[in-house]
């Protein structure tokens, strides 16, 4: 599966959305990814992580944990570990810090693939990694969906991605005349009330 794949499938779930959208970042973009519109179809969302798996599985060799940041990550989080043959779980805030909760452990010997939905800045990544950390196992890498950064975002483990784009952001004091035209729209869920 290819980058000319892979929007191909956001755009068949009305997943490609233009406009002026507030990313969870807080930057500003043309162009937002509704993953939640690709996950509701659990065929699509099975093609899209069956791809992610053997991509993950090329790069890194066996993956023992697959570990996704709550809430967007966990559905490609699940799917993509199920191809792996791999237990599936994830951090969750607590006090404003991505926490191992429920129970779930990494043991010493474990390999670790950190699996995201979509990667414009890195910062969920970043705070995912420091949270496994925390914990004995090897952190493989990370996998995701779509790499919107361009290849740009710095994460400090190897990321792969099935598709990478470069798609603009702006902060909101050097936004261009056309989106600054356009209502703002947050549509994220970083800064949901929980």
């Amino acid at each position: 599966m290819d980058t000319n794949d892979v929007l191909a499938e956001f755009r068949a779930a009305g997943a490609l959305l233009e406009g002026h959208f507030v990313l969870s970042s807080g930057l500003h973009s043309p162009v937002f990814l509704q993953k939640m519109f690709v996950f509701q179809d659990p065929v699509r969302t099975e093609r899209l992580c069956r791809a992610l798996a053997k991509k993950a599985t090329d790069a890194f060799g066996k993956v023992d944990i697959v570990l996704s940041p709550a809430v967007g990550g966990i559905v490609p989080g699940y799917e993509t570990a199920r191809h792996l043959g791999a237990k599936a779980i994830f951090v969750e805030r607590e006090e404003g810090r991505f926490k191992l909760r429920r129970g779930f452990e990494i043991p010493p010997s474990a390999r670790v693939l950190i699996v995201e939905d979509i990667v414009t800045t890195g910062l969920s990544s970043r705070e995912c990694i420091e949270a496994v950390r925390e914990h004995p196992g090897l952190i493989l890498g990370e996998a995701c969906l779509i790499d919107r950064s361009g290849g740009r975002a710095d994460l400090g483990i190897p990321l792969i991605a099935l598709a990478t784009l470069d798609i603009p952001t702006y902060p909101a004091d050097a936004l261009p005349p056309e989106l600054a035209a356009l209502p703002a729209t947050k549509p994220g869920s970083r800064a949901l009330k929980v």
